[in-house]
């Protein structure tokens, strides 16, 4: 009887292990946690933080501080109007060693190719070349001066056309009686020289003859630095040319009747308005 019931119990313990509820002496209690949900089951929908910035105007221009054009009374297309540049090397896109296309440099700001190496001989031989005393005019008030078109020729039997080109480097300012704008000279894909033309009108009319002389006074200027032309800016030069070449001549306006002193090539003669 003993032992039948030793049996029965074995049996029930045994079954109560196997569910984890059995407790007692020497056995151990297993208790089923129940599982948490960590999901968030909140009905209000998640928003992002987003914030919203204005950017702010650029109100410089990359490279340049002065307003010239606030300086002449001016104005100038789209409103850029400026001379000077606070740091050169802003102003520098590419460097002379990097072998970049021209058509792919922004000359606008690029200084690609200044001063980094010479041209050949026969470039320079033709830059340099000694000008011919046919080709030098003298204005009324006696300064010397090598017609615009013959600087372009000069270029062209360097470089050969298309060799060389005039790009702009800043917008044209327009006053109330001049033209202004800032002129990069390229030879060969790099940089060689950079001024600024300017050119006096009369009325609104004459503005965009004055723009074609603004940009051929910048040309002129340019081509100092090539060399052409250099004897114009030496004195000794200009003194022994005046002796040779030319004369001063007492005139009379036509108009005002006043008489002045102008000067004029001995070939030439005294043309209107004065007599």
């Amino acid at each position: 009887m003993q032992s039948m019931i030793r049996g029965n119990q074995y049996r029930i313990l045994h079954s109560l292990l196997k569910r984890g509820m059995a407790t007692g002496p020497g056995t151990a209690a297993t208790v089923k946690k129940p599982v948490v949900s960590t999901t968030n089951t909140s009905s209000t929908p998640y928003k992002s933080a987003t914030t919203t910035s204005t950017p702010k105007p650029n109100t410089s221009v990359k490279g340049y501080t002065v307003d010239l054009a606030q300086k002449l009374n001016g104005t100038s297309k789209m409103g850029i109007k400026t001379l000077e540049f606070d740091n050169v090397n802003d102003a520098i896109t590419t460097t002379a060693s990097s072998a970049v296309p021209s058509h792919e440099i922004d000359w606008y700001n690029s200084w690609y190719g200044l001063g980094s190496r010479p041209f050949d001989e026969k470039v320079q031989e033709t830059l340099q070349h000694v000008l011919q005393p046919k080709d030098i005019e003298i204005k009324p008030d006696g300064l010397l001066y090598l017609p615009e078109i013959k600087y372009r020729r000069i270029l062209n039997k360097a470089f050969g056309p298309g060799g060389w080109g005039l790009v702009p480097r800043s917008e044209t300012i327009v006053t109330a009686n001049l033209v202004t704008r800032e002129y990069g000279l390229i030879c060969h894909g790099q940089l060689v020289g950079v001024a600024r033309g300017e050119q006096d009108y009369f009325n609104e009319t004459g503005i965009p003859t004055a723009t074609e002389g603004c940009k051929s006074n910048a040309l002129m200027r340019c081509c100092k630095d090539l060399g052409i032309g250099s004897e114009l800016w030496d004195p000794v030069f200009i003194k022994s040319f005046k002796e040779e070449y030319c004369q001063s001549k007492f005139v009379e306006h036509v108009t005002t009747k006043k008489k002045k002193k102008i000067w004029l090539r001995k070939d030439r003669t005294v043309e209107y308005p004065y007599k």
